[in-house]
């Protein structure tokens, strides 16, 4: 009997562990779909793009490296940090040629409020650095961002926008550019994450759209003692500039993550 109990006990003990595992790894996957939520995450994104330039035959290939890092100012405010970098391949863009190099970076602060419920907001800078390479828009940019979402049950809505404007007396690209990006996402017990956004842009210098809708599908994994959030997706872009992507685009990430405090 002594046996039983014990092989009881032990079987019981590591049910109640993988519920637990399997809890941690639900939470956290709900906590990425917020982009304000404390979690240090390093994200490495691949986005494929066709039929761009004045013939539409172009391609673009681009490799973003996007680090998050929250920082906690007090007890009543974060400061959270986002600085994408993007690597770019491009053929036929424009006809007959090929170009490659880092693109604009991007750096974003957001001042966030602790203790607001369900409902998260964020405001703050936004910066655009030149790489003056050979996909650089080599112009400074800068402007505002703001975030604003609410989390309820497995779902997580909101929006992220920004506004930027140039810098300089006589720019090489003059920049007056929106973008806005509205997000769905469901979050599974299974730490599935199932999302729907757009990332549209509007130029006020061209008066021109660029409006694509993209639909993805993550899995929290663990590898070795980091946990990684994988994700695919496609997406069709509705609206175009006159050399913009235009059809399907692809998009494939692997997003590695660390709690804040470990």
């Amino acid at each position: 009997m002594r046996r039983s109990h014990t092989l009881m006990g032990l079987l019981f003990a590591a049910s109640v562990g993988t519920t637990t595992v399997a809890d941690e790894a639900s939470d956290l996957a709900q906590e990425l779909a917020n982009p304000l939520a404390a979690i240090i995450s390093v994200p490495f994104q691949l986005n494929y793009d066709e039929n761009l330039g004045v013939s539409d035959q172009g391609s673009r290939t681009t490799l973003n490296f996007q680090p998050v890092v929250p920082f906690q100012l007090n007890d009543d405010l974060n400061l959270i940090t986002r600085t994408i970098i993007p690597y770019i391949w491009q053929e036929d863009v424009v006809p007959g040629t090929r170009q490659e190099g880092f693109g604009d970076i991007l750096f974003s602060a957001w001042f966030s409020p602790i203790g607001t419920g369900d409902v998260t907001w964020g405001v703050g800078p936004v910066v655009r650095f030149p790489t003056f390479s050979d996909v650089s828009s080599d112009t400074w940019a800068a402007g505002i961002t703001g975030i604003a979402l609410r989390q309820t049950g497995p779902w997580t809505y909101g929006a992220l926008a920004n506004h930027l404007w140039d810098l300089e007396s006589n720019p090489d690209t003059p920049t007056n550019v929106s973008f806005v990006q509205p997000f769905l996402a469901y979050s599974t017990g299974g730490a599935w994450t199932y999302s729907l956004q757009s990332e549209s842009t509007y130029d006020w210098e061209t008066e021109a759209w660029a409006v694509p809708i993209n639909a993805s599908v993550s899995k929290l994994v663990q590898w070795g003692a980091l946990p990684v959030n994988l994700q695919a997706g496609a997406g069709y872009w509705l609206e175009a500039t006159e050399v913009g992507a235009e059809g399907v685009r692809l998009r494939l990430q692997a997003q590695v993550v660390l709690p804040r405090g470990r």
